[in-house]
Order: C-alpha cells, then sequence, then structure tokens
C-alpha cells in the first residue's frame, strides 16, 4: 500500500477483490461510495468487462473528493465523481471518459416546506462536499436567493433516506427512485419540492489522460462494456437484476435491496438518468454550463474547451 492510500486507508470503507492476476494491466478504481443499488448497473458492467478479458480491483472511499485525490495521485486509475474544480486547476491533465448518470434529483423536505425559497438558513444532507447534490445546492442558492444552513454529506440517497426517516435531517436532495420511496413510506412527514430541471452530469468516470492512453485497449474494454450495458438497461431495466452476481458485492446487498432492483431501474430509466450513449459532447457542454453556474468552474462556459475536461476517443470507439 502506497503512503498516500495509507493515510486514507481509515476513509476507505470496503476494498474490492482482485478481479484476475494481480499485474500492471489491472485497472485500479476508486468508487465514491460503498456499493449500492445505485451501482448494480456500473458492476454489471465490470462482469461483462471481465468476461471480455479487463482485470481489475476496486476500493470504495468514504467520499468522492478521496476518490478524486486517489487519480490526481496516481494511486488509482479510474474514479467516480464530476472533478471539474479539480481538473481547472490541477496540473493533472484528468479527463472525464463516460457519464455514469445525470443530475436527476429532487429536493425533499418535511412537511413544513412546500417551496424551495423557504429553505433559507435550513440545514441540508447532501451527497458529498463538491459533487453533483452540492453544485445542485449552490444552484438553488443562487437561483432562489437563499442561503442553506449547514451542509451535512451522507454518501448514496438509500442512506440519505434513513437518515430523514430517523429524524436526523429536515431537507436533502434524492434521486427520483429514493425521493418517491420517502414519500410513499411517510406521506405525512415529507414533501417533494418542485424542481427545474437538469441535465448535467451526477456520476461521470474519470482518469489521466496519459494512463488513459497508454492503456488504451483496457480503457476502451470497459467503456465499450458500459456502453453495452447502458444501451440494454434502456431497452430492458430489468437487464441490471438479470445480470448481477450472486457472489458478487451486489449480490451481497440485503434481500430487500435487491428486490427493488428492478422497480428502481425501471423509475431511473423512465425518469431519464441514464444516456445510452454515456454523455459524450452534448454532456460535456451540459455540464460546462452546469458547473460553470454552480461555482465549480471559472469562466465563460461559451469559451470553454470541452477537449480539456472529456477525452471522447474510447466512447466513439464504444459507438461504431
Amino acid at each position: 500500500m502506497t503512503t498516500f492510500l495509507a493515510r486514507l486507508a481509515g476513509a476507505a470503507l470496503a476494498t474490492g477483490l482482485l478481479i484476475g492476476a494481480a499485474q500492471a494491466e489491472t485497472i485500479r478504481i476508486a468508487l465514491a461510495e460503498p456499493p449500492s443499488d445505485e451501482m448494480a448497473a456500473f458492476f454489471v458492467a465490470l462482469d461483462r468487462a471481465k468476461a471480455a478479458g479487463l482485470d481489475y480491483e476496486w476500493t470504495a472511499f468514504a467520499e468522492e473528493e478521496l476518490a478524486i485525490q486517489a487519480v490526481l495521485s496516481g494511486d488509482m486509475d479510474i474514479a467516480f465523481g464530476t472533478p471539474y474544480a479539480a481538473m481547472q486547476r490541477s496540473k493533472a491533465p484528468v479527463r472525464i471518459i463516460f457519464q455514469v448518470s445525470k443530475l436527476v434529483f429532487f429536493p425533499v423536505a418535511t412537511k413544513e416546506y412546500t417551496e424551495l425559497k423557504q429553505l433559507d438558513g435550513v440545514p441540508i444532507m447532501l451527497h458529498s462536499r463538491g459533487g453533483g447534490t452540492d453544485s445542485i445546492a449552490n444552484v438553488i442558492e443562487d437561483r432562489e436567493g437563499i442561503k442553506f444552513g449547514e451542509r451535512s454529506y451522507v454518501p448514496g440517497s438509500g442512506n440519505r433516506v434513513a437518515a430523514m426517516l430517523a429524524g436526523q435531517g429536515v431537507a436533502t436532495i434524492l434521486d427520483l427512485s429514493n425521493a418517491n420511496k420517502i414519500v410513499a413510506e411517510a406521506p405525512d412527514r415529507f414533501n417533494i419540492l418542485p424542481m427545474f430541471e437538469v441535465k448535467a452530469s451526477d456520476e461521470a468516470l474519470f482518469a489521466n489522460l496519459d494512463w488513459i492512453k497508454e492503456n488504451e485497449e483496457a480503457v476502451n474494454t470497459l467503456v465499450k462494456a458500459l456502453h453495452s450495458t447502458w444501451t440494454d438497461m434502456a431497452k430492458d431495466p430489468t437487464i441490471i437484476s438479470k445480470e448481477t452476481n450472486p457472489d458478487g458485492p451486489i449480490g451481497q446487498l440485503p434481500p430487500e435491496v435487491l428486490a427493488e432492483l428492478d422497480g428502481f431501474y425501471t423509475e431511473a430509466v423512465a425518469g431519464g438518468l441514464y444516456d445510452p450513449n454515456g454523455g459524450g459532447r452534448e454532456a460535456a457542454k451540459a455540464d460546462l454550463e452546469w458547473y460553470a453556474l454552480a461555482g465549480q468552474l471559472d469562466g465563460d462556459p461559451a469559451t470553454l474547451n470541452p477537449d480539456d475536461f472529456w477525452y471522447f476517443a474510447p466512447l466513439d470507439a464504444a459507438m461504431k
């Protein structure tokens, strides 16, 4: 273990088992949270990539910021997140290669709040510092002319639902499935507040461009597996539960979570959470506009170059 990862050992929540032999070609993947129903599609794609010859290992960190730093330091190869601020300020040529999900999220609050303006000064639970829900909170503040109270960070929409149901928060931002879930479970306690449309990325896969080019075959294998999974999922969301490995990290989740996979992905696909084509140039344009507005990118988004933030070659190859 490197010095950097040793320092973060307490923050790494779980470490995946090595898939295949330990060798230089093994891709080290940094997750920004422990495996959950929200990550089931990604693990299906990993299984497809493994079948195509990809070796990989994964580590789950406590928050997105730590996963980003692990890639910047070179201790991990690929990570989840939307590291636009880090890409702009870092000298490392970090690039996004695939949009995992869009920012299809909804503010949820206890019954006394019915619109966003009422959340002025109210504490809010978010996914991670500098992540997608953090940026949504920034834009809500800008558009509504409010300022949230203390921000706390609880990775995973399901975990934020549990915290809200336990009375540990009064406002949060949840994905479509979990927003519907919390209101269905406690309709007398929670409201989904009206929200404007967002097309930008919530989660994306990114890596150092030098490393991507040095490991072109492995990266192409991974992106091709992701593209095929996302395309198949758009046609039949139940493909995720059907292909989930019962002996893998998703298969070890509680039975009640596994029982809801079909419902989760059916709702998510219908709600536009996933782009079958992995985002690409359209997502890059939406991201630059959104994250500039959210205060995580400096400059006019119209003058920012998408190629400074995305590397499209693997996705272009997968779509041929």
